[in-house]
């Protein structure tokens, strides 16, 4: 399906096997899909419905622009109310331990990955179910860029929180995915499953492997409705893709996507899409689902000539770039686990250094 940034590809031979289960339901503005190998069908399904409900209670309370009820604002839009205010706000242990994460993240990716520009993305369109062309708001744009909203700008003590910025609106929407990716794991782990793939928009997270095989999954091709590449995704590991072609609308033939460049307050271009292969990460740190989420974003907007060294930063060996003439990099550790399906015309392998 083309706004899936990844094709979820399962290997099955003729063999008899246990069973494999399978759900599907529509979260944060996007297809999730649940494959549960090697339990049986009764408990999968309650493991996968528990794991459903949860991600569409932390999509409720992480929404940027919807109300979780008709009287009541999200979690996260309380927190943009009391910041537009410059009132501070008890949150809760969870909200508060995200948005540290997310500011050191942002702090890696010298801003470029910046959840505190929702009204950027707000201005642009991108805050809505449906994209359209529509005129380009620029002296909207300047107010927001002169106003400089960042994530250092929150002030975290404890589970209270406030803006030293009233500009700071926080859209978590490069975030969440990859937060909600690590729970489910975590949870299918804690009920002894050892075998799942998890798909939510793209960004996907391994458990185990599908019987004698790995799981395997399909890069989306930035153009075409099918795979471009496959390959192996082991237990543990994380994947995600950063592209132009879900969110994005046409204006006088140009491409305007969701990815907003925070230095110049417009939507990235030279870029068509960037994917990262993500290992487990050391307890403690970001987990592989949050990287898979997040390390894309830096990538996609410094484009090419400054890709590896945000790769870098984020500790990244596994990354494929595909530029905006469809040119394709693929970084050499990368390189060797791809299966291409449609190899590109122009494809070039980045040599790396060691990682700091």
């Amino acid at each position: 399906m083309r706004y899936l940034a990844l094709l979820l590809s399962v290997l099955l031979c003729g063999c008899v096997k246990p069973p494999l289960y399978h759900s599907q339901s529509y979260v944060f503005g996007t297809l999730v899909d649940i494959s549960i190998y090697g339990e049986t069908d009764e408990r999968a399904a309650t493991l996968a419905n528990h794991v459903q409900q949860d991600l569409q209670n932390l999509h409720r309370s992480l929404h940027a622009w919807k109300p979780a009820s008709a009287d009541q604002l999200s979690e996260l839009g309380q927190v943009n109310a009391a910041f537009a205010q410059g009132r501070s706000l008890a949150v809760a242990p969870d909200l508060a331990a995200m948005l540290v994460d997310a500011r050191q993240l942002s702090s890696l990716s010298d801003g470029l990955f910046n959840p505190a520009i929702g009204h950027l993305i707000g201005t642009w369109g991108f805050q809505r179910d449906e994209f359209s062309a529509q005129p380009i708001a620029t002296l909207a744009i300047q107010k927001w860029q002169d106003a400089k909203p960042s994530m250092a700008d929150i002030v975290i003590e404890g589970e209270r929180i406030r803006s030293k910025n009233s500009a700071v609106k926080l859209d978590l929407g490069g975030y969440a995915k990859g937060y909600a990716l690590d729970r489910a794991v975590a949870y299918l782990r804690q009920q002894g499953v050892q075998h799942a793939l998890i798909n939510i928009g793209g960004n996907i997270i391994a458990m185990g492997q599908h019987g004698d095989q790995p799981w395997r999954v399909g890069i989306q091709h930035p153009r075409l409705p099918n795979a471009m590449a496959t390959l192996d995704l082991p237990d543990g590991w994380a994947i995600g893709t950063s592209g132009d072609y879900q969110r994005y609308f046409m204006l006088d033939g140009q491409r305007y996507c969701h990815i907003i460049d925070p230095r110049t307050g417009y939507p990235a271009k030279h870029m068509q899409s960037v994917t990262v292969l993500v290992p487990p990460q050391a307890v403690g740190k970001a987990g592989a689902g949050v990287l898979s989420d997040v390390a894309s974003k830096p990538l996609f907007i410094a484009g090419v000539t400054q890709s590896e060294h945000y790769a870098h930063v984020f500790a990244i060996q596994d990354y494929l770039l595909i530029d905006d003439t469809a040119a394709a990099y693929a970084s050499s550790s990368l390189a060797k686990k791809l299966h291409w399906l449609a190899k590109p015309a122009k494809l070039t392998t980045i040599s790396q250094h060691a990682q700091p």
